[in-house]
């Protein structure tokens, strides 16, 4: 039987969370995040990928933290990410 395979690293912040994946390629390594809000129903947790509009800023804290680690990964200073991610979209000025 395969094991489920685990995050590297997951941010939570109240009900939001990422789950960070590590992706060994010919390139290097790359990360994906997957984000998912918790709740209950009943007496059990579930999960779901939807946000409603109270969701939407602590969801963007965490993508900013998640953010934040992934270059923290790659060597990058706190202080030339936003440049980083910028160069990668194409947005430089």
């Amino acid at each position: 039987m395969k094991t489920k395979q685990q995050p590297t690293k997951e941010i939570r912040l109240g009900s939001i969370k990422a789950a960070l994946w590590k992706n060994d390629t010919e390139a290097g390594v790359r990360y994906n995040v997957t984000f998912s809000r918790l709740y209950r129903d009943g007496d059990s947790w579930k999960s779901t990928d939807s946000f409603g509009r109270d969701d939407l800023l602590l969801l963007g804290k965490v993508a900013d933290q998640a953010h934040s680690w992934i270059c923290s990964q790659n060597g990058i200073p706190e202080e030339n990410q936003n440049r980083a991610a910028a160069t990668r979209n194409g947005d430089e000025r």
